[in-house]
């Protein structure tokens, strides 16, 4: 047990010290934020500023799981336990919030608290709201 949970904060530190650095690299290289979904707007759109530099950094969101499997040794276990239409429902939200917002967690959360942005700490404590609102509503509902 003892090693399982060593491992897994090994895990958390290492991912969360991936994304402080992908971020201030992409900062201090590029002089913008990394906020994935503004990233990935740009990856996706027929003719963006800097599209291929969207898409290689959309590519290397997708290939986290494949430099975890080479760091750790197998493939992260994830276990989605919410029916289909309760996840396509949250990414339809999360997006529609992210575009309300200016933003999203990875840019208001993580560059924008570290540059102690007032209008990302807005962002911040309306998602944490928000989030504990849906998992209170969804415990009640008994929906998952």
């Amino acid at each position: 047990m003892a090693s399982f949970i060593s491992q897994t904060y090994l895990q958390s530190l290492a991912g969360g010290a991936l994304i402080g650095l992908a971020s201030a690299l992409y900062l201090l290289f590029d002089g913008r934020i990394a906020g994935v979904s503004s990233v990935v707007s740009g990856a996706i759109s027929v003719t963006g500023e800097n599209q291929l530099r969207n898409i290689a950094f959309v590519a290397g969101l997708i290939l986290g799981p494949v430099l975890y499997r080479l760091g750790f040794g197998a493939w992260p276990i994830v276990h989605i336990e919410a029916k289909l239409w309760t996840m396509a429902l949250a990414g339809f939200l999360v997006g529609f919030g992210a575009r309300l917002g200016s933003g999203c967690t990875a840019g208001h959360g993580v560059c924008g608290l570290a540059r102690l942005s007032p209008r990302s700490m807005a962002a911040v404590a309306t998602f944490l709201v928000v989030g504990m609102l849906t998992v209170a509503v969804m415990n009640v509902l008994g929906a998952s």
